[in-house]
């Protein structure tokens, strides 16, 4: 950001990054003028940074309009419709040492006490027994309802344990399995769809709309059964993601199987902004940077937005505290 893409913003003529129409900032035209010279491919630390900056110029469009950015975004790209709540579930279930299947199910009975109907866990991380076992502890949790629980591999597995997994799995009608393999290994995720009948969630480990559309054309998703959660902040930012969501309907995929990694106000945003299907939330970890704003509160596994211009950082108030000290220490 430093040495790439902050300079060429500070070096542009100011008119060539406003958005005359609307008298604000142009994000696209921001966008270009970061990705001036820079070569096709090579998604991953650049696609980050880009997604950072892009992050911060929409709340700063949002709130020269004077509204939430997920509201700015109804009323640009969905006829003003926007979502009044977003489905979330909770994301958790890590391996620790010492942690057994009573602090596993403890885990989950918490975060079903703080409100949310869906919870998910990792798997991958011990032998295929072992993680049934683990599996059936959770389920309990969720009065062994399998479309209440998810299971992420995090991309542990080669073919043939994707596929053990995926057999083993099937019977449980889990609300997805996640990130079998490698997120590149499209030949993989197509061939495990010929195993797994239910449905299967991936697409945060891709930083572009066209590793998306390898994904889509390649990878064996179905669009009435499966999930994707590419994640904004990982891919360029909403300007890349904009272009994702067009892609996928080009390609006959709703906006509502579209289900954003990453649990940060950003995404949730879009969420609620552009009828997507859902955001991921990780209640215990990843804080601040996780989580909603201080007032909204998890009911029946739907959160809310904040009525305040921008995405909101400032209701967060541990975040907005952290935010706060990093530009004090810049000026």
């Amino acid at each position: 950001m430093r040495d790439r893409f902050r300079p060429r913003l500070l070096e542009a003529e100011p008119h060539t990054l406003s958005d005359t129409e609307n008298n604000n900032l142009d994000p696209f035209a921001i966008w270009d003028t970061m990705m001036t010279n820079e070569k096709p491919g090579g998604h991953g630390e650049r696609s980050v940074a880009v997604g950072v900056i892009d992050m911060a110029v929409w709340d700063a469009v949002a709130k020269m309009e004077g509204k939430p950015l997920y509201r700015l975004l109804a009323d640009r790209y969905r006829s003003g419709e926007a979502d009044d709540k977003v489905w979330i579930y909770a994301a958790g279930g890590y391996y620790y040492p010492g942690k057994d299947d009573t602090q596993l199910q403890d885990e989950m009975k918490s975060y079903l006490e703080r409100g949310y109907r869906v919870v998910k866990m990792k798997i991958g991380g011990a032998s295929l027994a072992e993680d049934m076992r683990r599996i059936e502890s959770a389920l309990k949790m969720v009065d062994g309802d399998g479309q209440r629980l998810c299971v992420d591999a995090n991309g542990r597995f080669d073919l043939q344990t994707s596929i053990e997994y995926a057999k083993a799995l099937a019977p449980l009608n889990l609300k997805w399995y996640e990130e079998a393999g490698d997120p590149l290994d499209y030949q993989l995720q197509a061939e495990l769809a010929e195993y797994y009948p239910n449905a299967m969630a991936t697409g945060e480990n891709l930083f572009s709309m066209q590793d998306a559309r390898n994904l889509i054309r390649h990878g064996g998703m179905r669009p009435d059964i499966d999930y994707l959660q590419f994640d904004c902040a990982l891919s360029y930012g909403l300007v890349e993601y904009l272009r994702t969501l067009q892609m996928l309907k080009e390609h006959g995929w709703s906006s509502r199987r579209v289900v954003p990694h990453g649990g940060h106000q950003m995404s949730l945003n879009i969420a609620a902004g552009l009828g997507l299907g859902g955001n991921e939330s990780y209640p215990d970890v990843f804080e601040p940077f996780g989580g909603f704003a201080d007032n909204v509160q998890v009911v029946d596994g739907y959160v809310g937005l904040p009525d305040v211009p921008g995405i909101g950082f400032e209701e967060k108030s541990n975040l907005y505290a952290v935010m706060k000290d990093l530009v004090e220490d810049i000026l």
